[in-house]
Parts: structure tokens; C-alpha cells; sequence
């Protein structure tokens, strides 16, 4: 199949997205819209509530000058005030730049000067410090408003007097077609470009999904639906999330903090009904529950269910296409044995009331997904980038295929290149470039948008995404490589944390490996080792060889042209301080080969 489409769903008039906010609380004042954690307590914010601070700090926003179509830079991490500032903006028409909290100041410099921004809201001191660094080369620059300083009780206190209605004057200007944020790309292959995202296009996308995906959000039983923000809210994806959720009427907590050690907690005690995550927090979920099954002298039962787990979805995946009848009945029994003991506890990680799970930003593997939905979590991964407002296809409800990023999102057309690129159009297509005409048009052609990104439609229309177009590697004998999917399953191995995959213009193909800290130090516990410095873990025979069986198993996938014939060990991980990594954890391929170019010169030396 070449293309493949979704119909798109009936006109629905919009103005802009603070609309939402004054709508729902006029409709159900009661309707508890958001929850702000407050230690280990979770505090609850109606609909009236938010709708009240949007308006009193919108009124202190006008004080302090800022007007229509004006530009607010955001540093922060992921929290309610971010989501307050949002829309408190949004509503007097002026347009929220996010910029990631571990920007460096020549980024910070970049995105406030190309923006014109005219002030910018930081979390706290350090990022104060970082923005007045470059101060002096932002003119246009008025006010540093610090989270932790009290700015919106200040903000707030400023606002005072102003009357409602100046606020419904500048709400009720903006149109679909009015900017609602300027949001830079990754940048993993070069200066980040501030893409111009309309109150249509993200309206477009999170009417798609309430529309389509809105049992899936809803099955909760009687608990009301509810999820956890800790994605950036300066991504694309985040900001999504927080859309369709004040949109949609699904309760909307916040955390600020990607790692699994800090995260866990904060899912125990929120308790969402569903998440939207990043494959790396699903891998990190899974290695830790198989570690700690092996700790506890269960690893070979743990090993059982989740070969079970993937069996039962397999089989229940076969019977939603018409290929086979599903799970019979000796795996039926096994599956629910299995979840007494282990898929239970592995739910009870996500706080108990998980059932669905949307996953985009990354690749996840098609095991990986199989085991969630096994155990009881079914994982829906979907695909899309900052110019499309993030997911442009999605796997349906009910109908997942894994391994795939979906269908075209309600709206939303999909087709192949001749060259294999994929070319998106619909509604949630971006307007363009900041300040750069020439690379917008390069984006289009005929209509569609041109992703960069090399996939393929199966005979039922679902997506598979293979590589990135500007990533291909030719060796020196002219052989073409797309390096994420060997690179997906030599991450598959626990002990392998990130993997590069290089070779252009070298005679073969060959690949810089990173460990997982706490992955090896179980490994070596487990074989009864002493623990080793990173440093003499690189030189551990046993190790070495561990990986290389990763590395071997990865090959076979392959021809021999295209296998890894030699690695070398880091002794740490990519880091995102190291500016090797993007802030959505994609790799940042020529800053790596650049830092690391001695590494990889010595494994062609032979």
C-alpha cells in the first residue's frame, strides 16, 4: 500500500484554546480539571478554580505590558504553573515559547532573540542566571518573571482592578488561525528550527484523539479519568497531553522529573487511570521489574510470564486481524495464573488503575509492546513529529497492531515517496518556519509534508516507521544502512543502555555501546562479582562478551554487509549536560561521532 487515510471528523467551530478553560467552567464548575501535589498529597482544582487563576494572572500579564500576539518565553520544568501560564496567555492572545530547562545560554540567546521574546518565566535561579547571561543581547527582553521567587502570586496581586472584560476582549480576537506557540525541533541534525503551531492545528489534533481515543482515555471504570504529566511540557507531545486533557475534561496532575526512581513514587500516588509516555519509561519499568524478580530468587517465573504475556497478546492481536481463533484455552489458564503473581504487581508499579498506555517519541519494540498488553496494560504507539502537532498516526482502539505507529489520526493522510520517505498531510500540519521561508517550502511538496523519516504501509494501512532519511549511512562499498533498527534490538539486551550505530564511508559497519549503571551492577551482583569502576568494566572479558552476544543476536536480523563487525564500550551514558542527547532522549548522532571521534577512529585501525 502507498497511502493510506483516516476521514476526517465533522467541522467544529473554534476560537482559541483558552476557550476551553471559560467554557467548562461555566458548563461544570465542579468538575475537579487539574490536581497540584503538595508533598505527598494531591490537591484538586476545579474547573472554576482554574479558570479563575487563568484569569487573574492573565489581568497581571496585561499590567506588566504584555498585548496581543506578543511572545513569553517558558523555562521550566513540568508543573501546574506552566499549564497556568498557558492558558492565562493564550487568553489575552499572546504566545507561549517553551525552551527546555537544560537549554545552554547560546540556546537560550537563540530562541529569545529569533522570537523577540519580551519576557521569560524560569523556574528557578539557575535558569534565571543562564537567560540574564545573554541579556544583553535581547533588546527586546523586558522581564525575567522566577517561578520560585512567588511571580504569579505577584502577577496576580498586579492584575487587581483590571476588569474581566479586557481579558474577553483579547480572548475573543483569537482565531484557529492565530499562532499559539512557537516550539523548536530536537535538533539532532542541526540548529533547532521554531516551528509555528496554530489554536487550529493543536484543536485539530486534540479533537482527534478525544474523538477516537476518548474510550480509551475513559476506561476507568468509576474512578474519573485522570493522568500524569511528566513529559516536557516543552514538547510538542506534552503540550498535547495538557491540551486534551483541559479539553477533554480528563484530570491532569504534574511531575517534573523523567527517571524511574523519581517517577514511581509519584505514580503510586496519583494513581492514573491512563499515561502517555516515551518507550525509554517503559524499557526502564520492565528491567527493573525483571531485576527485581531476580533479586527476589524469581527471575526463571518472571522470564515464564512475560513469554506468556507476549503469547496471550499475540494471539489476541491475530484473532482483531481474522488469523486465528486467540488465546486457547491452556494459555488462558497460564495467563491467568500468572497474572496473580506477577502482572498484578507489575500494574501495581503504575499505581493499580492503568489499562491503556499511548507511547510515541521513539521506537518501541514490538516485544515490548506485547508484554504490556499481556500484562494487562495495552499500549497504543503513535508517531508524529513537532511540525505535525505531534502524532499524525496512532493505533486504533481495539485494534492495535505492535510494532507499528497506527493509522492516520482521524483527518490525516499518510503516503510513501519513491525513495521510501513518509509524506504527511491534514489539519494539524504546522504553519511553518520562524523566520525561514526557504526551508518551509523545501518541507512540502504537492501538498504534503515531507517528514524526513523512511517507513512503510502494510496491507491494512498501518505505519512502520524504519529510519530517518538523513540518517542512512553508505560504507564504503555503497551499501545503505538505516541504523535505528539494528540499534533498537542491541538496546534490547538489559545491560545496554544506548547504542550508535556508524560506518559511513568505512569499509563496515560498526557501533559505540553504552552500559546501564544499575543493570550491570545486577548483572555482577547476580554472578556473585565484586562491582567494577566504569572504567574496569570496559575491560571486564565477561562483559565483553555478554555484549557481544547482544550484538550477535542484533545480527541476524541482517546481512552480513549490514552487521555490526566491531563495538567499543563507553564508560558512561549520552548524556542530555554532555549535549549528546535531545531533550526528548533522542540521540544527537554528529555530536556524538564529533566527542567521540578517537573511539571510533581506533575501530577501523585494524
Amino acid at each position: 500500500m502507498r497511502e493510506s487515510s483516516s476521514p476526517a471528523l465533522p467541522a467544529r467551530a473554534v476560537g482559541g484554546l483558552a476557550d476551553s478553560v471559560y467554557d467548562t467552567a461555566e458548563r461544570e464548575p465542579a468538575l475537579v480539571q487539574l490536581s497540584r501535589r503538595r508533598g505527598d498529597r494531591w490537591l484538586d482544582v476545579t474547573a472554576r478554580q482554574f479558570r479563575d487563576e487563568v484569569m487573574a494572572l492573565a489581568k497581571g500579564l496585561l499590567v506588566r505590558g504584555v498585548r496581543y500576539g506578543d511572545r513569553v518565553a517558558v523555562m521550566s520544568g513540568t508543573r501546574y504553573e506552566w499549564t497556568l501560564f498557558d492558558y492565562a496567555l493564550w487568553s489575552i492572545g499572546a504566545i507561549p515559547v517553551p525552551v527546555y530547562p537544560t537549554s545552554s545560554a547560546e540556546q537560550v540567546r537563540w530562541i529569545l532573540a529569533e522570537t523577540q521574546a519580551m519576557a521569560c518565566v524560569v523556574e528557578h535561579e539557575d535558569h534565571a542566571m543562564t537567560v540574564g547571561a545573554v541579556c544583553d543581547a535581547l533588546p527586546d527582553l523586558t522581564g525575567i518573571w522566577q517561578l520560585d521567587r512567588g511571580c504569579v502570586a505577584t502577577l496576580t496581586e498586579d492584575g487587581h482592578g483590571v476588569p474581566d472584560s479586557l481579558v474577553h476582549r483579547q480572548r475573543l480576537g483569537v482565531t484557529p488561525d492565530s499562532v499559539a506557540t512557537v516550539i523548536y525541533t530536537s535538533g539532532t541534525t542541526g540548529r533547532p528550527k521554531g516551528c509555528l503551531l496554530t489554536h487550529g492545528n493543536f484543536a485539530a489534533e486534540a479533537d482527534a484523539l478525544l474523538a477516537q481515543w476518548g474510550p480509551v482515555f475513559r476506561d476507568s471504570g468509576p474512578v474519573p479519568p485522570a493522568t500524569l504529566m511528566f513529559l516536557p511540557l516543552a514538547h510538542v507531545y506534552g503540550r498535547v497531553v495538557q491540551i486534551a486533557a483541559v479539553r477533554g475534561g480528563v484530570r491532569l496532575g504534574h511531575h517534573g522529573q523523567l527517571t524511574t526512581d523519581s517517577l514511581l513514587p509519584a505514580l503510586a500516588s496519583y494513581r492514573p487511570t491512563f499515561l502517555h509516555v516515551v518507550p525509554y519509561i517503559l524499557e526502564k519499568i520492565h528491567q527493573r521489574a525483571r531485576e527485581a524478580a531476580e533479586q527476589a530468587g524469581r527471575g526463571e517465573l518472571f522470564t515464564q510470564a512475560a513469554e506468556t504475556a507476549v503469547e496471550w497478546a499475540a494471539a489476541r492481536e491475530q484473532r482483531a486481524f481474522g488469523h486465528g481463533p486467540g488465546p486457547g484455552p491452556a494459555l488462558r489458564l497460564r495467563h491467568r495464573a500468572y497474572d496473580r503473581v506477577v502482572y498484578q504487581r507489575l500494574r501495581a508499579v503504575f499505581g493499580g488503575r492503568v489499562r491503556n498506555v499511548m507511547c510515541g517519541g521513539s521506537t518501541l519494540t514490538r516485544e515490548l509492546g506485547l508484554f504490556f498488553a499481556g500484562a494487562g496494560m495495552t499500549v497504543y504507539e503513535g508517531y508524529g513529529l513537532t511540525e505535525t502537532t505531534a502524532a499524525v498516526t496512532a493505533n486504533p482502539p481495539g485494534k492495535p497492531k505492535f510494532g507499528t505507529v497506527g493509522l492516520p489520526v482521524p483527518g490525516a493522510s499518510v503516503t510513501i515517496g519513491d525513495d521510501g520517505e513518509v509524506w504527511v498531510s491534514g489539519p494539524t500540519i504546522f504553519t511553518g518556519y520562524l523566520n525561514n521561508p526557504r526551508e518551509t517550502e523545501e518541507s512540502r511538496y504537492d501538498g504534503w509534508f515531507a517528514t524526513g523519516d523512511l517507513g512503510a504501509l502494510d496491507e491494512d494501512g498501518y505505519l512502520t516507521i524504519t529510519g530517518r532519511k538523513k540518517e542512512l549511512i553508505v560504507t564504503s562499498s555503497g551499501k545503505n544502512l538505516a541504523p535505528a533498527a539494528l540499534e533498537d534490538r542491541v538496546r534490547a539486551h538489559p545491560l545496554v543502555a544506548q547504542c550508535l550505530v556508524v560506518g559511513d564511508d568505512r569499509p563496515y559497519v560498526a557501533a559505540l555501546i553504552t552500559l546501564d549503571a544499575q543493570a550491570l551492577a545486577h548483572w555482577l551482583k547476580a554472578r556473585g562479582r565484586e562491582q567494577l569502576d566504569p572504567w574496569g568494566a570496559l575491560a571486564d572479558v565477561e562483559l565483553h562478551a555478554e555484549v557481544q552476544r547482544a550484538v550477535a543476536a542484533a545480527n541476524t536480523t541482517v546481512s552480513r554487509a549490514e552487521s555490526i563487525r566491531a563495538f567499543r564500550l563507553l564508560p558512561k551514558e549520552f548524556s542530555l549536560e554532555q549535549g549528546l542527547l535531545t531533550p526528548s532522549l533522542k540521540l544527537r548522532r554528529q555530536a556524538i561521532v564529533e566527542r567521540y571521534a578517537d573511539d571510533i577512529a581506533e575501530l577501523y585501525a585494524t
